[in-house]
């Protein structure tokens, strides 16, 4: 090794680079990296391994700063996102970085199903960009996202704030729906749960069901994201609130659900929801025996606040 002496790998460093050492011819050169300056017997330690290693990272740095996509094999899953194999160095794929065809979309929220539907993944090859590489640290993380960004930009400027568009329901997550465009399949936008009703809703499935068609109105374009909304294209049944109900009238109503303030009820005759508070009854336990889901109750109406959309309700005894 030039000015340094002579050079010897053995130990660890022997057993971890042994692929490379069968194949080597006597006056052959290649890259070792230096582990020790003043070894055993006066020789320099080297490691073949470390310099290989080297090289990838070097090489993935590249990739990096070029933009270039390269070919990824999926190794493993969870529900974070994916370990993936590039260049023989493990990369990760979160899962915010997968392209909208590989986001988990019926899962609730839940991590296990998160996980069961990523580990579908496994073994399969993908197109990413390399965004993030770290050797002090040994992070790599790739974006399959990145690679349609480019393209759903251009799409996506063919389109503005306040547009109506045609879409099918790809998929629903328990904090909204996907959408994708009948006209253009390559786009796929988001409605926000907060999005699909004026009414409160627990889950989206409610309102939408996977392969429905809906017309829905771009609330946002942001990031090579479009956001959207259904109740937007909806009437608003709070505009005409204070015509419809009155204080001291009663109404029929339903418990939608229960929260730490009171419950929930889905007034029997239009679009709205009520609330009677907690201090009506004294306590949670009391609340629940004396509502229970699925049973029409009669209620009185304390107050109507359309700016604030609220209707305060006490149980008709």
């Amino acid at each position: 090794i030039s000015n340094f002496g002579t050079g010897i790998i053995y130990g660890v460093e022997l057993s971890n680079a042994k692929s490379t050492v069968r194949n080597l011819e006597i006056g052959q050169r290649l890259p070792a990296k230096i582990v020790r300056l003043d070894g055993e017997g006066g020789y320099v330690e080297l490691s073949l391994a470390e310099a290989d290693k080297q090289q990838l990272w070097t090489q993935v740095k590249d990739l990096q700063e070029s933009g270039e996509i390269v070919k990824v094999k999926v190794t493993s899953a969870n529900s974070g996102g994916l370990t993936v194999n590039l260049l023989n160095l493990k990369a990760f794929l979160p899962v915010s970085q997968l392209s909208n065809d590989h986001q988990p979309k019926q899962t609730d929220g839940e991590k296990q199903k998160i996980n069961d539907e990523l580990k579908k993944l496994i073994g399969e090859e993908l197109n990413v960009k390399v965004i993030d590489v770290n050797l002090r640290s040994n992070k790599l993380i790739v974006s399959e996202r990145e690679i349609a960004g480019t393209n759903v930009k251009e799409l996506l400027a063919q389109y503005q704030v306040g547009q109506e568009v045609d879409g099918l329901v790809s998929g629903i997550a328990d904090f909204g729906a996907f959408i994708r465009f009948i006209d253009n399949p390559s786009i796929e936008g988001m409605i926000h749960i907060s999005e699909l009703d004026h009414r409160l809703i627990d889950n989206p499935k409610e309102i939408v069901k996977l392969n429905d068609t809906v017309r829905v109105k771009i609330i946002d374009i942001r990031d090579n994201r479009v956001i959207l909304s259904l109740k937007a294209l909806k009437p608003d049944p709070w505009e005409r609130a204070g015509e419809k109900y009155k204080a001291s009238e009663e109404v029929t109503g339903q418990v939608y659900k229960f929260n730490p303030f009171g419950a929930i009820i889905n007034l029997k005759d239009g679009d709205l929801q009520g609330m009677i508070h907690i201090s009506k009854f004294g306590s949670p336990e009391d609340m629940k025996k004396e509502l229970l889901p699925n049973q029409d109750y009669q209620f009185t109406i304390e107050s109507v606040n359309p700016q604030e959309k609220r209707i305060i309700l006490n149980l008709k005894k």
